[in-house]
């Protein structure tokens, strides 16, 4: 009888050469997603070893050996089977714990161990060796142990199947997975003894057939298992034998190697010097080598075919990582065997795995192959198979795999040359400027060393120190140049700077060359460079200051190491030293040019101004001042107005010792600016007519002024006055240009918020609190006047400064102990709220084809519209939070939360979650609002015909449902919300009955339908009773329809509680389980039967979890509940639910239709039971016992309340005031 190990072997076996790899494999069919788990017992031509001549040569030794157990592996164990107990009883259990809780504890040295199993299998095989096993079986999670009985008279099958029967698997956990502190390094204890079981085992145990070869057959059996656990840890087990096995293979051929080279070098010796005993004793040891040798690579094969080649497609991804990542060890440990095509094409395959971490494995393993330039030879052909498919993964939707394929690529072209093409690196490029930081440096350094190392040039200072020459840093910055600005795939040099950081920092930091480049005369440079140039200068500047990215990149990093601080705070030093002098020469030379003052201007935000004062560096202040003057009195760009007044800002700090210095010329700038504003305004207030020139030069100036006021205190300068005249003139006669308007606007604006500023900080008189609140309202009434402009840049500054100032003055200014400032608050009246209502409607909540205005626009115009828009909509939002508006406007908003998802979508979901959180009930209520407006619009422009028919209801549907879903899971906590909210929904829908005489349905009858969508959100006794006052509130209708209504119908549909089983399941998606529900039949729901409250019951209790495995165990059924087979439902019995459910329907609307009482008793005893028992339901339920405390009110409530007392049970049929109609 021949052994598993042996049959593994000589199981029609095919050597695989390299040639045939690639010619008969179709490889873009070979992909991961075929993740199953295979078939063991047939083995194609691509699952071949490079072990099959050693195997040959040693199956004859082998068989000699002590033979192993004839134990066929059973892959897939009966499901029938019976356990098979009191095998054990009559010996002495075998220690299965001791060897298990030893490693899972790691108290001790783990080679001292070993050592101690080794001692005990030397004096008992037998027990030895089972306690081996079971150490595996235990690692399992499983409980069951293999005794000598079993081991002696069972098979492989049969112990594995008995292993599987006595699995328990109720948590679904096992060592592997389990969570908590003693299990998180039980996967590295197992591995290690593993691989210290093997090298202590290299001279001894490993060549004996017995321990090995059955500990083998029993791994591959268990890697096979349908149980999870088992086959996890068995090829995790497997894999790492097999390293170790390959470490052990290593130092044996390298011994073989170097016994061979002994022998050769005695055998030439000559024959008086050579001696024959050395000589036979080489022989020996070398064909004692080779044997071993053999027996190895016999294991290695049989893991190998018997393990690796089934489960590296295994449908766990965490069982396919393991085995790719070894063989990733095996390769690069022992390449001379390994690194072949017919092993590298498991990793190629797998490179197109759907899990993560198992594509992650694969180009980590490429990478440890690719970074050895001795091994990259071997890896050309199948670099070029699946160099497509790696340059690919650049673009992977995880960030993490994308930064190893980059990684991977990078040393492609490094470690060889030429494989990479023009058009492979063209489609990395653009990853420079993605939003993960990781992703984008390493598409920097990929950059870097394709177009920038091969140009430089270094030359030995001293003999120690390598300086890069002037000559090459200029030639990088003219490379980064024309890569930026021929490549055009941004706009922004920041973002491409940030990418470099990491491996070309000290070429971006080379302050000196970027300076001279900008301030040489000859410097060849366009305007466009020049441009682009001054902001790669900002930006290495700010990254060197700052040390964060541009905004927008995301980092993993919280913050610097105590290192990198140091390195910061020295470069901060640097660059200043270095800019403060060449930043007045900057100004003057691009003094001109708008676009390339203003990031100039900015470079003063990330210097340290004690500088100027430390090393005495006034004369260049006093230089930058006069350029920063002769650049505010030129430019009238917003950009280079805020940049100058930012950087004077930073400069007029009390604490410096040049503060004097930079106050005076802030004070003369501003006397500039001043005085010609009002005599230019003067002009304006008097003359009929202003050419352009005058008009600009007015609109300038005051640009300028509003960039000073929003960073300086300008209030000694009295600018309110004149600027409320002169939109005062603008309201009333309309003869004021936009320009001035706009600017206007901003001053008076600045000039209330300054003002408050000093009387927030001092107590105030109350004339004073007075003056600042006749100014604030006035300026409120010029802004309303504006709303209506024709002008819509007036119509929406008017709005943002609005929104704002009623926010600031809104009662929440009274808070943090400053009550004092109570007359300063404001409300809005009716009128204002409704134009500001408008003024959104009009301007935020339009179709894309009122926004073309007839005329094409580019996109990115398009998008800053958008941006103004959403600027709009943030500044409404923010008055109804913060209660300036009434929360019901706030209907206007949500209704549009569907159309225009894509565009204001996280605006109006935040705003919905405050209003919820300040108060759920009234934010249902708007909720409502909100549909019934929409509803209301609906009905008025199409009429009721056909109503449920049209796209734009479909659209209200949709709402309908992502206003359901945002109630979230709690579904015990917003119980009477839903609950309500039907209710209010039921009113409104029968709110218009049908003209006299007329067989047509209410009008707002389909608003039904749209409540429909809220009916997951009820529990099963909520919607019986809502049912009732349903049929109730139908009565009412005066003629009865010849066929039940639609909408109706749709209604009563989602509320049945057999159909609707998304209890439970807060998403409001069915549950995929079919379940067999007690009773046969249904009676009508006013006869309360036993059985329909048992039905209830069950559809309450939460489903029960699918298991995580196909162990074989016995069904234990749930308190009389029968769960359906997932493949297995009979379909009688889902035929049978359908027609049950229908049945029950159909007898309700039979009975409304036939206008049959419904619950003639009343509130009778009956009726009370009934919701008592549904409570009683509530109460057994934990989660709902304990999870919200309006739970337990509500149960209370339900009770312990008399029917005479306020406040009973909201579901109470009778207690619903059916007069409202």
């Amino acid at each position: 009888m021949s052994s598993p190990l042996q049959r593994a072997l000589g199981g029609g076996q095919r050597s695989l050469s390299a040639s045939s790899l690639y010619v008969n494999v179709p490889w873009d069919d070979r992909d991961s997603d075929q993740t199953s788990e295979g078939d063991s017992d047939s083995l194609s031509a691509d699952e071949g070893s490079d072990f099959e001549d050693s195997r040959r040569r040693n199956m004859k030794k082998r068989a000699a050996k002590r033979p192993l157990k004839t134990t066929p592996v059973a892959k897939h164990p009966k499901k029938g089977s019976q356990m098979i107990r009191g095998h054990s009883q009559k010996e002495s259990e075998p220690p299965a714990s001791d060897l298990f809780d030893a490693v899972k504890g790691a108290k001790s040295d783990m080679q001292s161990l070993v050592d101690e199993w080794l001692e005990s299998y030397k004096q008992n095989q037998d027990s030895g060796f089972l306690e081996l096993i079971n150490f595996f079986i235990r690692s399992c999670g499983c409980k069951g142990t293999v005794t000598l009985e079993m081991f002696k008279k069972m098979s492989n099958s049969e112990i594995i199947r008995h292993l599987t029967e006595q699995f328990n698997e109720d948590s679904g956990d096992y060592p592997l997975t389990a969570p908590g502190p003693s299990w998180k390094k039980f996967q590295g204890s197992f591995c290690e003894f593993v691989r210290t079981l093997v090298y202590q085992c290299q001279y001894s145990l490993l060549y004996d057939g017995f321990p090995m070869d059955n500990l083998i057959s029993l791994l591959t059996g268990l890697s096979d298992s349908q149980v999870r656990a088992f086959r996890h840890t068995s090829t995790l087990a497997a894999m790492k034998l097999m390293t170790s096995l390959v470490r052990v293979a290593l130092q044996l051929s390298l011994h073989k190697d170097n016994s061979q080279r002994q022998y050769e070098a005695e055998r030439n010796k000559g024959p008086a010097q050579r001696a024959p005993e050395r000589l036979e004793s080489l022989w020996e040891k070398r064909k004692e080598l080779q044997e071993h040798q053999e027996e190895i690579e016999g294991m290695m094969n049989a893991l190998f075919r018997g393990v690796f080649v089934h489960r590296y497609r295994d449908v766990l991804p965490e069982i396919r990582a393991i085995c790719i990542e070894e063989l990733g060890s095996w390769m690069q440990s022992y390449s001379s065997s390994f690194l072949t095509d017919s092993y590298l094409k498991y990793i190629g395959w797998t490179l197109h795995d759907k899990h993560r971490e198992v594509r992650l494995k694969c180009l980590k393993a490429l990478k440890e192959l690719y970074s050895n330039r001795d091994l990259t030879a071997r890896l050309e052909l199948f670099t070029s198979r699946f160099k497509d498919r790696m340059v690919s993964m650049v673009m992977d939707r995880e960030y993490d795999v994308a930064v190893e394929a980059v990684r991977l690529l990078i040393l492609i072209l490094k470690n060889m040359e030429g494989v990479l093409t023009d058009a492979d690196c063209e489609s990395i490029y653009p990853v420079v400027y993605a939003s993960n930081r990781a992703l984008a440096c390493a598409a920097g350094e990929f950059l870097y060393w394709k177009l920038f190392y091969p140009e430089y040039e270094t030359r030995t200072v001293s003999g120690r120190e390598r300086r890069r020459s002037p000559h090459a840093q200029r030639t990088f910055f003219h490379l980064l140049l024309s890569f930026f600005v021929e490549s055009e795939l941004h706009d922004h040099a920041a973002y491409l700077v940030d990418s470099l950081w990491d491996c070309a920092g000290s070429q971006l930091k080379d302050w000196e060359s970027l300076t001279s480049l900008l301030l040489e005369k000859d410097q060849n440079l366009g305007d466009v460079q020049e441009s682009t140039l001054i902001e790669i200068l900002v930006s290495s500047v700010r990254q060197a200051s700052e040390g964060h990215p541009p905004v927008g990149r995301v980092t993993g990093r919280k913050g610097l190491t105590p290192k990198e601080r140091k390195i910061q705070a020295d470069d901060k030093v640097k660059l200043t030293e270095h800019l403060i002098p060449l930043l007045p020469q900057l100004l003057a030379k691009f003094s001109a040019d708008a676009e390339k003052v203003a990031p100039l201007l900015q470079l003063l935000n990330y210097f340290d101004l004690n500088i100027y004062c430390t090393r005495r560096l006034e004369k260049h202040l006093e230089l930058f001042l006069q350029q920063l003057q002769e650049v505010m009195v030129k430019h009238a760009d917003p950009a280079v107005l805020e940049a100058g007044a930012h950087a004077l800002y930073l400069l007029c700090n009390p604490e410096f010792t040049f503060f004097g210095r930079v106050d005076f010329a802030r004070s003369q700038l501003v006397d500039l600016l001043t005085d010609r504003f009002q005599q230019e305004l003067e002009e304006l207030l008097q003359s009929s007519f202003l050419d352009e020139d005058e008009v600009y030069s007015l609109a300038a100036t005051m640009k300028r002024l509003s960039a000073f006021y929003n960073a300086h205190d300008l209030t000694r300068w009295e600018l309110y006055e004149p600027c409320y005249r002169l939109l005062q003139k603008a309201v009333d006669t309309g003869a004021v240009p936009r320009q001035v308007i706009l600017p206007a606007l901003t001053l008076v604006y600045f000039s209330i918020l300054w003002t408050l500023t000093h009387l927030s900080g001092s107590g105030a008189s109350q004339k004073q609190l007075l003056t600042l609140k006749g100014r604030m309202v006035a300026f409120c009434e010029l802004c309303q006047s504006c709303l209506s402009d024709v002008d819509p840049e007036i119509q929406e500054q008017a709005f943002v400064l609005l929104s704002d100032i009623l926010i600031i003055f809104s009662p929440q200014m009274i808070m943090g102990g400053r009550d004092f400032l109570r007359p300063l608050v404001f409300l809005p009246e009716a009128t204002l709220q409704s134009e500001l209502a408008s003024f959104l409607m009009d301007h935020v909540f339009i179709q894309p084809g009122e926004m073309v205005k007839g005329h094409s626009q580019e996109d990115h115009l398009q998008i800053e519209q958008l941006h103004q828009r959403r600027r709009l909509l943030a500044g409404f939002c923010k008055l109804l939070l913060f209660g300036v508006l009434e929360m019901d406007a706030a209907s206007d908003v949500f209704k549009h939360y569907n159309k225009f998802y894509s565009d204001y979508g996280d605006i109006i979901k935040e705003t919905l979650t405050r209003a919820r959180q300040m108060d759920r009930s009234h934010c249902s209520r708007i909720l409502l609002l909100s549909l019934k407006q929409l509803y209301t619009e609906l009905l008025q422009e199409h009429g009721p015909q056909g109503l449920n028919e049209l796209p734009a209801f479909i659209e209200m549907r949709d709402l309908a449902r992502r206003f359901a879903l945002s109630f979230g899971p709690q579904q015990l906590q917003n119980r009477d919300l839903v609950v309500m909210l039907h209710k209010e929904g039921i009113k409104f829908s029968l709110s218009e009955l049908p003209p006299s005489g007329s067989s047509g349905q209410p009008p707002n009858l389909a608003f039904l339908e749209l409540l429909s969508e809220f009916s997951p959100r009820l529990f099963h006794q909520d919607k019986q009773l809502l049912l009732s006052y349903l049929e109730k509130c139908l009565q009412r209708v005066s003629q009865a329809p010849s066929h039940p209504w639609g909408s109706v119908t749709t209604y009563c549909h989602s509320l049945s509680p057999v159909e609707n089983t998304t209890e439970g399941s807060p998403q409001g998606y069915p549950h995929s389980k079919k379940r067999r529900l007690e009773g046969s039949s249904r009676q009508h729901r006013e006869d309360i039967s036993s059985s329909h409250e048992e039905s209830l019951q069950l559809n309450s209790i939460p489903p029960t979890p699918t298991l995580t495995s196909t162990a074989v165990k016995n069904r234990q059924p749930l308190e009389g509940l029968e769960e359906m087979e997932e493949e297995g439902s009979s379909e009688s019995e889902f035929t049978q639910r359908q027609l049950l459910s229908g049945t029950q329907r159909s007898r309700f609307l039979s009975a409304w239709h036939s206008q049959t009482p419904f619950n003639p008793s009343g509130p009778g005893l009956g009726n009370q039971l009934t919701r008592l028992s549904l409570m009683e339901e509530d109460e057994d339920r934990g989660e709902v016992e304990t999870q919200h405390e309006s739970g337990e009110e509500w149960q209370d409530l339900d009770k312990h309340s008399s029917p005479h007392e306020p406040g009973l049970d909201l579901l109470d049929s009778t207690e619903l005031n059916i007069e409202d109609f």
